[in-house]
């Protein structure tokens, strides 16, 4: 693994402090993160360092949405991270993001969105990562 993807990879487990708004938060992004590390896995050894770097953003600006998601309505809450996920994301792309700024960006967020749920898709249940 280069020295830059080792470094992206680092960062990646920040995320979950950067998403929250209350400390209760941040277990919830580190289930999302544990939902996340096999698809990102699955990525590094396939993709470029550019595109595992798209990829990781979009992912975490996901994260961001979810984590609002759940302070925005209670019920949310009470779901399991990939129950929230799954509730989010599908064959079409994923939620709003509200920090994308052209039509580019929204693609390839929307892109990444559906490379995650084709991948969580194909997996079994019980290999889905943290329920």
């Amino acid at each position: 693994m280069s020295s830059r993807i080792e470094k992206l990879w680092a960062d990646f487990h920040n995320w979950p402090e950067s998403w929250k708004g209350l400390p209760e938060d941040v277990p919830y992004g580190e289930g999302l993160i544990e939902i996340y590390k096999p698809f990102i896995k699955e990525l590094l050894p396939r993709y470029n360092y550019n595109t595992v770097n798209r990829h990781l953003n979009n992912l975490w600006l996901l994260g961001g949405e979810l984590i609002r998601a759940i302070n925005m309505d209670p019920e949310d809450r009470e779901k399991t991270p990939m129950e929230l996920l799954l509730d989010n994301i599908d064959q079409t792309g994923g939620p709003y993001c509200r920090h994308l700024d052209s039509e580019e960006q929204m693609r390839a967020y929307e892109a990444t969105c559906r490379k995650l749920y084709k991948f969580l898709m194909a997996r079994k249940p019980s290999e889905r990562g943290y329920r």
